[in-house]
């Protein structure tokens, strides 16, 4: 308040309604009377304005209705007006009913004051919003302002709600150079109609005559949970006319519901996807994060990265930030901090198997919940350097495991991969190891679980970013093999599912997350190539090199022996070893064996011996088959 008096814009409102409502006041009388008054009913007007003016700017003073810029007016605002008035239209009737008891006063008058006032005020404000306004909007018609004839013509794709906003931050924000023409939407309920004046001119399969005939250059798709087929159909279509396409991001991306035509951008291989969002137990995930320390290795990666983002918003005490890599963990903490507004975070910049660092970290720190993201997992690197596996994937496991013990954590989640289901590679048997070291320490209370999903879209190491450059450079996009298929979802996704997974975990469980329709990557490559606004095998040509080393065709989730359970959430399952029983992974003479033949693979690693790392790798995972590829060394 003390602001506002500052500001003369806020005495201009106040005098500007004080006028009006003197005003209706007067016109209210005028239409009782017939536009006859007489002397007597002159000088009742002047004695009651004297104090009903004032009243009711206290009375709108009160209600906020000058808290507000009139040029953003909404209905809210409205709705806030009509309380005023009917307010200070009874006001000021029990003031007249105490004070003359109505004797020589028309309550008419007073009713016709308040609808009077209603609509003067309410008219004002509306004039103003529309005066900086850039376009209005009459008989399907679009009057254009000076300077909006130039804008590029579009459709918008989706007559709901965000399309309204979308159509409504068009016309208000000047910077943007959109004449919206139209809406299409497949709902045969709205075509006919019109949104503000702009009509809904008919379905998707319109969109190549409406193109002709309006000369339209972008399309502009505001449906936020379009995935999948729809949305390669209605891609298809715009790239048959030759118009451009936007799309509004995914409604987890949108916070608190509010759209932007600011968020418009480019369709991207996320939206062909099909996934549809994750439903969280918020609730249960709270009471095991909110006010707790949780430690994440691996923050700086692609999933480490994100479960930091998801985890804040659940507000912990404490987020510890271990990562091997300098730059990655520079820019985690910087998003945290400026991004995110989140400060209570510890930095820690050292590799996971430096067992002194991580001990001391949790002799420190304490903390409650651990995520285990770190690890290598680039599959021919790690085949050319296979100890490296072993270092950091399942010694870097071990080391952080053990702390966990040793400390008193309530809930550790390691990161897994389906890549450990019959691993035909090195670093996919390092974390089926790390899977069973995982069982083995469970016991005594602890809550320790893995969860296991796919590839993720966008990832370090995907092939996705690979792609987007290959076609940038004008290609060829290299797949290894025409029908090698992959399971993806993307990075929030896994991010939000590990954790939802953390607050359904009792122990010992290794959890599969949903990983929906495995995708071909040769047709990735092609839907790829398609959104860069180009045609497969044609400008830009697909070519197919081999598989690499230590590569499959087709990707599991389940294992030999495992026996699959549904959970509470749709898009979680667990397993458990041995067709159910969990307590083999813990016993004594399962876990001396696993001991044994860790310290060989251990010496093994040290000596950099890479046929010897993959024979012991075998003789703990037995349904690993390695291939005979050639180390560095």
């Amino acid at each position: 308040m003390h602001r506002q008096l500052k500001n003369p814009k806020f005495y201009f409102m106040i005098l500007s309604d004080m006028a009006l409502f003197g005003l209706a006041y007067i016109i209210a009388y005028l239409l009782r009377f017939d536009f006859s008054i007489d002397q007597d009913q002159i000088q009742k007007i002047r004695l009651t304005l004297l104090w009903i003016v004032p009243v009711k700017a206290g009375i709108f003073l009160v209600f906020g209705l000058y808290r507000g810029m009139w040029r953003y007016t909404s209905v809210r605002d409205f709705w806030h007006l009509l309380q005023a008035c009917v307010f200070s239209m009874l006001l000021n009737m029990a003031v007249i009913l105490y004070l003359y008891r109505f004797e020589g006063y028309s309550r008419a008058v007073f009713l016709m004051d308040g609808i009077l006032t209603l609509l003067l005020a309410g008219g004002l404000r509306l004039f103003i919003r529309i005066f900086f306004s850039n376009g209005l909007h009459w008989s399907g018609i679009h009057l254009l302002s000076r300077g909006e004839r130039n804008r590029k013509p579009v459709l918008i794709i989706g007559a709901g709600d965000a399309g309204e906003k979308i159509l409504r931050e068009i016309s208000e924000n000047g910077r943007l150079h959109y004449h919206v023409v139209g809406f299409v939407d497949d709902d045969p309920h709205k075509q006919g109609r019109s949104i503000h004046g702009i009509p809904v001119m008919g379905d998707i399969d319109h969109l190549p005559y409406l193109s002709l005939k309006w000369n339209i250059q972008e399309a502009l798709i505001a449906i936020p949970s379009l995935k999948g087929a729809r949305m390669r159909k209605i891609l298809d279509v715009c790239k048959n006319c030759g118009i451009e396409y936007k799309t509004l991001p995914g409604m987890g991306e949108i916070i608190d519901g509010r759209v932007s035509v600011k968020k418009l951008r480019d369709v991207n291989y996320e939206d062909l996807l099909g996934r549809m969002p994750v439903q969280l137990d918020k609730e249960g995930i709270s009471q095991y994060i909110q006010g707790r320390t949780v430690l994440i290795t691996g923050c700086g990666g692609s999933i480490g990265s994100e479960l930091c983002r998801q985890v804040v918003r659940f507000q912990p005490q404490n987020l510890i930030l271990v990562d091997a890599g300098e730059e990655n963990l520079f820019k985690i903490q910087m998003e945290l901090h400026h991004e995110l507004y989140f400060n209570h975070y510890r930095t820690v910049l050292g590799p996971v198997q430096d067992k002194a660092l991580i001990d001391e970290v949790f002799r420190k720190y304490r903390p409650a919940v651990v995520f285990h993201a770190a690890a290598y997992k680039h599959v021919p690197m790690l085949e050319k350097n296979p100890w490296e596996a072993v270092f950091n994937n399942i010694i870097g496991s071990s080391v952080v495991m053990e702390a966990a013990i040793s400390h008193g954590v309530e809930r550790f989640v390691l990161v897994s991969t389906d890549k450990a289901v019959r691993p035909t590679n090195v670093m996919g048997a390092s974390k089926r190891i790390t899977e069973l070291l995982l069982q083995s320490y469970q016991g005594n209370g602890r809550k320790f679980m893995a969860v296991r999903f796919g590839n993720v879209v966008g990832s370090s190491g995907s092939v996705i970013p690979l792609f987007r450059r290959q076609i940038e450079q004008g290609g060829p996009v290299t797949v290894t093999h025409p029908e090698v298929t992959r399971y993806f979802m993307t990075i929030p996704e896994a991010a939000q599912l590990i954790i939802q997974a953390g607050a359904m975990g009792e122990g010992d469980e290794i959890f599969i997350l949903e990983m929906g329709t495995p995708v071909k990557i040769a047709d990735m490559a092609r839907d790829l190539i398609t959104l860069s606004g180009k045609e497969p095998d044609k400008d830009i040509q697909i070519v197919y090199t081999g598989l690499r080393e230590g590569e499959k065709l087709y990707e599991e989730l389940i294992t030999v022996g495992e026996g699959i359970v549904t959970t509470k959430h749709e898009k979680i399952m667990v397993l458990r070893p041995n067709g159910g029983d969990h307590r083999t992974g813990n016993s004594p003479s399962f876990r001396e064996k696993l001991v044994a033949n860790l310290e060989v693979l251990y010496d093994a690693a040290n000596r950099h011996d890479a046929r010897a790392i993959k024979k012991t790798l075998q003789d703990i995972v037995p349904e690993y088959k390695p291939q005979d590829s050639e180390s560095i060394l």
